[in-house]
Order: structure tokens, then C-alpha cells, then sequence
């Protein structure tokens, strides 16, 4: 949040309030003092930049209006009938279209010229406004030189001052606030792109936490707090040579115990970071059983640089004694890919497909052809079967639309096999990352963090978060053990899989289950020894009620009835798709073979996973005793959840272990 100068007299200029990411600066001349002083422009309107509410859509179009010298109007608006609700608005120059003919004797003269120059935007998500269209030119002269002062720019100077006391003298400066959102931010800051949000932070950036006043008292209370409650809880922090604090670490019982099962695919989240959220919250994320996030530790860190990353990642892998995931997801961004590279070598580092094309608007809107760019974009990236489709496609479209120069779509390409679909096929995801156009991912605190929260706020939401977190994970725990599913085909897959997985999964498998009906004409192409090759088309429903047939290669062994699909399913998401399902079918083998099952989605895999380390005896470490007890011990707490009889069960026999417990304590003393 930025103040902005109002003078006394009708001048607004905006200075440093919005950054472009060129050199946009100019020279401008103080008319009294005769000083030359230097200004950013604003950005320009973009399709896919996004508001908090109308009002600060159109305050930005009325800013950048008076920095080009036009004024603007809402010539038209779209509302609900029924809530009376604005969902729509066009906001177009002031001279577009053309007053209606007078019939008086001396009319005004015609001052408009039917200019094109608008935007359009909408409601979205029922929160946002987001810019839908631009269009730019005049076909009129516009110049901020000319004195005049539209009535969109003397309304905003009369609401900037009746926000105000009563003006005294003259010379009195008044001052108004405006907010940058996350999309303004993305389009000034590079949003996370590699090198910008590189270079983003100016030079005397400060390398520590900024606290406001409550905020360490909070901090320091919350992990009093926890510690004292759960002996197994973690933290660690990092203070500079002045006792200041540059990075915070932490993570309760419940994240540690949850890594022990769920520490084959982490992602890094660093949405607060990319967003510049005035908390810069890091959190390690990871899928439960039911294919639900699950929280495996978080922190604060002080400046987004390869050292401070390091460090954090560091304390991470010490709280879970050492033990890397298999795979890494993070977002675009430099300083975090050399300090993953530095501190989790052995992983697979990926990037999120979904953050990526997130940005598409951002990077691309103002681009002529834009909706045309975004579907060949869409075609390359999920539709690919082979990596030769992928570079055909990709090379197609940058030449068409001429983007050879795009530096955001050189660099996408240059890193292309950390996050396009093809070239992810031999990594195992868990479901972690959406591989559809029409998948969505949510940060694990969406809801309970916005652009504002401070470090006492989020302290005193992290309790409930996790709360409602674990309450979900409980509830879809006695559901998926107590509950039958409902069955919608006659297929021996759809039985044996729903004795085995969790209600959630077993609910994206039934779908594929259902899928195998719009395949047809599976045949057999070609026979390599045991290996045979199929080709099973399907019927795949694209924009509209439009559908296409594609064709999908299945590979089949038949002495280990091992079998792959083209398509990749079972890595990205830990199930068989409906192409491989058919082939199975069409050799007649009626149950899916054990090793397409997999453990992490079963109902019972927390009561019959045993942990990688637990088998070695470590004489002389409390802290190991601790984190194994505890491993151990969830189980039984989680059945003893399940019914008032277990309950009661389980608290006898934790009652009389403490028992003996103290009478081994008393033979001691």
C-alpha cells in the first residue's frame, strides 16, 4: 500500500505506483518550482489483470486515462436480475460513441468521435474483477500535456479530498490510498517469472523479517504455546548478527508423523512470495491418502535468495531427520531452483504446470490474437502424447503468431522438461500436480490467508486450519471404512477397487471405469516377443459439445501382465486410465494386478505402513525414541476414533500403560 500526493491545486500525478517491466520512466517539469523530477508509467490495461472490486478496476483505468490525457465513462454495465448484482461493465473513452441529435436552436457542439479506446470487465469467482478485453488506440488526439480536466479525473480529486479533514491552508498536502492487487503486482513485478522475481527486490531491501508491533510477541507466544502442548513439535530460527530474525521454521507433531507416510512427492509452496503477501509464508505440502493436501511444515523467510531458500530447506530436512521426497514441485523461480538443486539433488525437481499456465493472461493478453495464442498454447502443452507433438505444435505457434522475441515463452521452452506433461511421464506424482486444462490447485491456506494477513493474524489461524484440515481427514477416514460405495458398472476393476481405496480415489478410479465405455476399436498393431502393442481410440470432448477421436498406444507384457499407456495416467495421478483398463479387458484378465494398486490410496494404509527407519534400534537418542513412539502410536489413536467401544478400549490401555509407567519410575527413585 502506497500513498499518493494530492496538491492543493487539480494535479494527480501517480509516481512509482505502478512499475513496468521496462525503462518506462519520463521527465516532467514542476510548473511552480521548475524542478524536473522522473516518473514510472502505469502499466497498460491487460487482459487478465485482476481487482478487488469494480471501483479499483475503474480507478485504474481512470489513472492510466489522465496519465494519457483522455477521460473515461461506464457506457455500459451488466447486472442479475434478480440481485440487482453488477457482473459485467464496459469502461470506454470519453469520447466513444455519439450524443443523440438535439433539437434545440443552438446545440452543443458534438465533442465525440465514436473512439474505440475501452476495456471490458467481469466479475469473477464472485470476488474479482478481471479485465476481458482492451483495446487501446484513439481515434482522436490524447495527450496528458493538454489542460483539461475530464470529469472522471475531477471525480476522483473530489473523492480523494472528501476523504480528507477540511482543508487548511494552501500549501497543505493531502494524501489518498491506493492498493495494488496481486494481478497489478504481477504485471509490474514479473509475477515469480525467473529472473524477475530475481531481481525484483531494490538494493536496500531488508534481509529480515518485518514485524509490526505485536507480531514477535505473537510468534514467540504460538511456539511456546505448541511446544508446551506437543512435545514433538519443531522449530528453529535464524537470527543476523544484530539478534534480528531473517527465516523461521516450524512444523507440529501431526506434519512430522504425516512426512513419515507421505514423503514421496512435496511441493513447495510460495504463493504468499509470488503474490507479495505482507506475510512471506513458505509451506511444504504433501497428499494424503485421499488425495487431499496435507501440511508438512512451514515457515517465514526474510529475502527470496539462494541463502535464505537454503536455509529453510535445511531446517525442513532436519525436523524430518534427513530423509529427502523423491520429488520436488515449486513454483518458476531462480534463487528456489538453485537452492532445491543445492540441498535436495538426488529429487526430481518439477515446476507446477498450473501456476505456469496461470500466468498465460498475465504474460500474453496484451498480445493481438491473444485468445487464438492461448488455445495453440493449450493444444501443446495438454494434448501432447509424444515430445515430438509437443515441439511440432510448440514451433507452429511461435512462428504463426510471431513470437520468436517472447523472452516468458523462451525461457517456458528452455525448461520446458520441468514442466510439460510429456516430458514428466517416468515421474511418480501422487496427484500432486494437474495435468488438465480444466484442474485447479489450491494453496493448503487458501481462505485463511489474504494480501494483509500479519504475523498475528496467521498465528492465530494456524490452529484452525489445521483443525478443519484434520477434521476432513478424520470424517474421510470412518467414511471410506464404514461407507459402501456405490457401484455404476458391471466391472470386476470397479469391485476389487472399491474393497481397497479410500472413498475419494476410488471415486477418480470409478471414473476411468466408466471412461472405458467411450473407447472403441482397441486392436492390435504390432508383437515384439511377450510385448504387445495396442491402439485404442476414444471419443474426448473438447471446447463446447464438441468431440474428437484420439488414439492411444498401450503397451501389454504378457508373462508379468505388465502394462503402460501413452498417456501416463497411472504416474500422474497413482491409478490405471480407461486405455489400459480396455486392454486388459480385451486379454481377459478380470482383476488389476497387485502391483497397479497402490498402497498410498488405501483405506487401511496408516494402520499397515511400517516406517523406512523404524526397524533399527537407536540406543542413545530420545529424540528418535520420540518420533518413532509417535509414528507407532497414530494408528492407535486413529482407530480408537472410530467408535465409542474402541474409544473406550483404547483409553484403558493407554491408561494402564502410563501405570506402569509410573511404577517403573517409582522403582528408580
Amino acid at each position: 500500500m502506497e500513498e499518493v500526493c494530492l496538491n492543493s491545486e487539480p494535479v494527480f500525478d501517480v509516481v512509482n505506483e505502478y512499475e513496468g517491466e521496462g525503462d518506462c520512466s519520463v521527465v516532467e517539469q514542476d510548473e511552480e518550482t521548475g524542478a524536473k523530477h522522473s516518473k514510472k508509467e502505469p502499466p497498460l490495461p491487460t487482459v487478465g489483470l485482476e481487482f478487488d472490486s469494480f471501483d479499483e478496476a475503474y480507478d485504474f483505468y481512470n489513472i492510466y486515462a489522465k496519465e494519457q490525457g483522455f477521460g473515461i465513462r461506464v457506457s455500459n454495465s451488466w447486472f442479475r436480475s434478480k440481485r440487482k448484482e453488477r457482473y459485467r461493465a464496459k469502461l470506454s473513452c470519453s469520447s466513444a460513441g455519439f450524443k443523440k441529435k438535439s433539437e434545440a436552436n443552438n446545440p452543443r457542439p458534438e465533442t465525440r468521435t465514436g473512439c474505440p479506446a475501452m476495456v471490458v470487465i467481469r466479475l469473477v469467482d464472485s470476488k474479482r474483477w478481471r479485465i476481458v478485453e482492451v483495446e487501446l488506440e484513439h481515434n482522436h488526439q490524447v495527450s496528458p500535456q493538454i489542460k483539461r480536466f475530464y470529469k472522471s479525473h475531477k471525480k476522483m480529486i473530489l473523492a480523494a479530498r472528501k476523504a480528507q479533514p477540511q482543508a487548511k491552508p494552501a500549501t497543505e498536502i493531502h494524501t489518498i490510498k491506493l492498493y495494488r492487487t496481486a494481478a497489478m503486482d504481477a504485471v509490474s513485478n514479473g509475477y515469480s517469472n525467473v529472473s524477475e522475481r530475481e531481481g525484483s527486490h531494490p538494493v536496500d531491501h531488508p534481509k529480515h523479517l518485518e514485524l509490526k508491533e505485536g507480531d514477535a510477541y505473537a510468534v514467540y507466544n504460538f511456539f511456546c504455546r505448541m511446544k508446551l502442548t506437543s512435545p514433538n513439535f519443531f522449530y528453529l530460527m535464524d537470527l543476523d548478527d544484530d539478534g534480528r530474525l531473517k527465516n523461521v521454521f516450524w512444523a507440529d507433531a501431526r506434519s512430522r508423523t504425516a512426512y513419515g507416510y507421505f514423503c514421496d512427492t512435496v511441493a513447495i509452496d510460495t504463493t504468499c512470495l509470488a503474490n507479495k503477501y505482507e506475510i512471506p509464508l513458505i509451506s511444504f505440502v504433501g497428499v494424503n491418502h485421499h488425495g487431499e493436501s496435507v501440511l508438512l511444515g512451514c515457515g517465514f523467510i526474510g529475502h527470496e535468495s539462494v541463502e535464505y531458500f537454503d536455509w529453510i530447506f535445511r531446517a525442513w530436512l532436519k525436523c524430518m531427520l534427513g530423509r529427502p521426497p523423491q520429488v520436488i514441485v515449486t513454483d518458476q523461480c531462480k534463487p528456489l531452483q538453485v537452492a532445491v538443486s543445492e540441498v535436495f539433488p538426488k529429487a526430481r525437481h518439477c515446476f507446477c504446470l498450473w501456476y505456469i499456465m496461470q500466468r498465460v493472461p498475465e504474460k500474453l493478453g496484451g498480445l493481438r490474437g491473444f485468445e487464438e495464442i492461448r488455445k495453440h498454447l493449450n493444444k501443446a502443452v495438454y494434448n501432447s502424447l509424444k515430445i515430438i507433438e509437443f515441439e511440432t505444435s510448440w514451433t507452429e505457434m511461435i512462428k504463426k503468431h510471431g513470437l520468436g522475441d517472447n523472452k516468458w515463452l523462451r525461457t517456458l521452452y528452455e525448461e520446458r522438461k520441468q514442466w510439460v506433461p510429456v516430458y514428466l511421464k517416468d515421474t511418480s506424482f501422487a496427484g500432486m500436480i494437474p495435468i488438465q486444462e480444466n484442474e485447479s490447485l489450491n494453496p493448503f491456506f487458501d481462505g485463511y490467508v489474504h494480501k494483509h494477513t500479519s504475523f498475528k493474524e496467521f498465528v492465530d489461524k494456524y490452529d484452525l486450519a489445521l483443525y478443519r484440515k484434520h477434521l476432513k481427514e478424520a470424517t474421510a477416514d470412518m467414511q471410506s471404512k464404514n461407507s459402501s460405495f456405490e457401484l455404476k458398472t458391471r466391472c470386476n476393476f470397479e469391485v476389487q477397487l472399491s474393497k481397497v481405496y479410500t472413498k475419494e480415489v476410488f471415486n477418480k478410479f470409478q471414473s476411468e471405469v466408466e471412461g472405458m465405455y467411450s473407447c472403441f476399436n482397441t486392436r492390435q498393431v504390432s508383437v515384439n516377443g511377450p510385448i504387445i502393442t495396442y491402439v485404442v481410440k476414444e471419443r474426448v470432448q473438447i471446447e463446447g459439445n464438441e468431440k474428437e477421436v484420439r488414439s492411444y498406444e498401450v503397451l501389454f507384457e504378457t508373462s508379468q501382465v505388465d502394462i503402460r499407456c501413452i498417456c501416463s495416467l497411472f504416474n500422474y495421478k497413482g491409478y490405471l486410465c480407461r486405455h489400459a483398463l480396455n486392454v486388459l479387458n480385451y486379454n481377459g484378465v478380470e482383476e488389476i494386478p497387485s502391483r497397479y494398486i497402490m498402497r498410498r490410496w488405501c483405506k487401511d494404509f496408516k494402520c499397515r505402513h511400517v516406517d523406512q527407519g523404524s526397524t533399527d534400534i537407536v540406543v542413545y537418542n530420545p529424540v528418535y525414541w520420540q518420533n518413532h513412539l509417535h509414528k507407532c502410536a497414530v494408528p492407535v489413536v486413529e482407530g480408537g476414533a472410530q467408535s465409542e467401544e474402541n474409544y473406550k478400549i483404547a483409553l484403558h490401555e493407554l491408561q494402564k500403560l502410563l501405570n506402569r509407567f509410573n511404577l517403573v519410575d517409582d522403582s528408580l527413585v
